[in-house]
């Protein structure tokens, strides 16, 4: 039953056009999972290269994260055990001076409650990025990202707060040595016990 719930709204979603007048590349709702999904990974918007593949996490930074998270690509792709829903559904275009623009606004409030409600499986979710952090955290952030995600325990056992894992972030991780020291560590484990 929950799976065919899940297809049809799936389906739904891949077929949405809500903000295609703002989209420079068109429509391409990429998201991911199944109802036996433990995990959920919680990010801003996809970026050209998964546009192109429609494969969540599709580069760069997903090869940065799945580090973070100690698990190879086939672990990282099986929806049966993670699912992966951006807080924008599509790429959302890139600003004139560089960057990607943010999650289109539309989308997380059209769909998300809706998503999680055929996801009853799940055990954790990753808020990776501000944009996901500051969505489901809402008043509960703290006055900067890193002190949002250094205040990582505060959210657990419901949420676990990452940074984007773009190039940006390189030096995050330089400026803040127990990102490494502490959050990673305890992230793969977490994420170990899950999957």
């Amino acid at each position: 039953m929950a799976r065919t719930r899940l297809d049809t709204l799936f389906t739904e979603i891949r077929g949405c056009t809500l903000c295609a007048p703002h989209l420079p590349l068109g429509p391409r709702p990429t998201l991911r999972g199944r109802s036996t999904a433990r995990l959920l990974i919680i990010s801003q918007a996809p970026g050209t290269k998964v546009h192109e593949t429609g494969l969540s996490f599709n580069d760069r930074s997903g090869d940065r994260l799945r580090d973070w998270l100690g698990i190879d690509r086939e672990t990282f792709y099986d929806e049966k055990r993670v699912a992966v829903l951006p807080m924008g559904m599509c790429y959302p275009g890139r600003f004139a001076k560089g960057g990607d623009r943010p999650p289109r606004p539309e989308c997380a409030p059209l769909w998300h409650e809706r998503i999680l409600a055929v996801l009853p499986r799940l055990e954790l979710t990753l808020l990776v990025g501000s944009y996901a952090i500051d969505y489901y955290l809402a008043d509960k952030t703290k006055r900067t990202m890193r002190e949002t995600v250094a205040a990582y325990e505060e959210y657990l056992p419901r949420f676990l707060v990452l940074p984007h894992p773009s190039w940006r972030t390189m030096n995050f991780e330089r400026d803040n040595p127990w990102f490494a020291k502490r959050l990673l560590p305890e992230t793969k484990r977490l994420v170990k016990a899950l999957l």
